[in-house]
């Protein structure tokens, strides 16, 4: 994937502000509102039964984040998902710490079966419980995150039918036909809580903007691992802190320049090696 074809996709964010609608939890929901509107998107973070619905027909997109689940909160899920699948507008689907309870790996699966889910984007942990593969999960954390997360991807949309992006030290995601590596970004995004969300959130932001699950997310996922890799260079050798203020800046001033010169995404064929 060239950087002209995720600068197009990023400034129709930028032009449109696209209202993405996330009903997440709340660890990361100022992180996430605030990434949104760094990338150039409008963030509405609404967790209300009353109001599920009502948000998600007048939103662009709809990010469903289990991370700190409670049963009004799964309710608001099922009513926001419904009517954002009515609408006809993506949903992606981040299954927190699958895995770690069956509270949440059984919450996860019965969004999947009510809900036409468009992406479902986790780590290799989270992914690897909702697809039935052997891993563990630590809070809400995946152990062993060096795992393939090509193999992980492509066995999870296989089994799911759904699009599916595992993030990691390299980022991949397929349809079950084709499929990306992403290369991009920086190990520093594991020292600060969110950054997994937010992922989600941006690949939300890019979807609204085109009906090519594959290439938008790839997209999305490249665009956010540049950022992270820009925000490094202005918070090296000061720490996690900086890094997490510098991340939300380069959110906001990643252009042609940054993806020309550092966007490294692979297509690749499933069950195959790089082209």
């Amino acid at each position: 994937m060239k950087a002209k074809e995720v600068k197009v996709l990023l400034e129709k964010v930028r032009e449109q502000k696209p209202l993405i609608h996330n009903v997440t939890n709340v660890v990361v929901a100022n992180f996430n509102a605030n990434g949104i509107l760094a990338m150039g998107g409008s963030p509405v973070m609404a967790n209300a039964v009353e109001e599920a619905a009502d948000m998600a027909t007048a939103a662009d997109a709809l990010v469903l984040n289990i991370g700190t689940l409670h049963s009004a909160q799964v309710e608001a899920m099922f009513l926001a998902g419904e009517a954002a699948n009515k609408k006809g507008i993506p949903v992606v689907l981040d299954p927190v710490g699958a895995g770690a309870t069956s509270y949440r790996t059984n919450t996860t699966r019965e969004l999947m079966k009510h809900l036409d889910i468009t992406l479902l984007r986790g780590n290799t942990g989270e992914i690897s419980a909702i697809a039935g593969i052997e891993g563990e999960v630590k809070g809400v954390d995946a152990a062993g995150a060096d795992k393939d997360t090509k193999m992980i991807a492509e066995h999870a949309s296989f089994e799911l039918g759904i699009p599916v992006a595992v993030t990691g030290p390299v980022d991949a995601v397929t349809n079950g036909t084709d499929g990306y590596q992403i290369y991009n970004g920086h190990s520093m995004m594991s020292r600060i809580t969110g950054t997994g969300c937010l992922a989600s959130a941006v690949t939300a932001a890019f979807l609204s903007q085109s009906d090519h699950v594959l290439d938008s997310t790839a997209a999305a996922l490249g665009y956010y691992g540049v950022a992270a890799e820009r925000a490094e260079g202005f918070a090296s050798m000061q720490g996690p802190g900086t890094f997490q203020a510098e991340l939300l800046n380069a959110l906001y001033n990643v252009g042609d320049m940054d993806l020309r010169q550092k966007l490294n995404i692979q297509l690749n064929s499933v069950g195959g090696n790089n082209d």
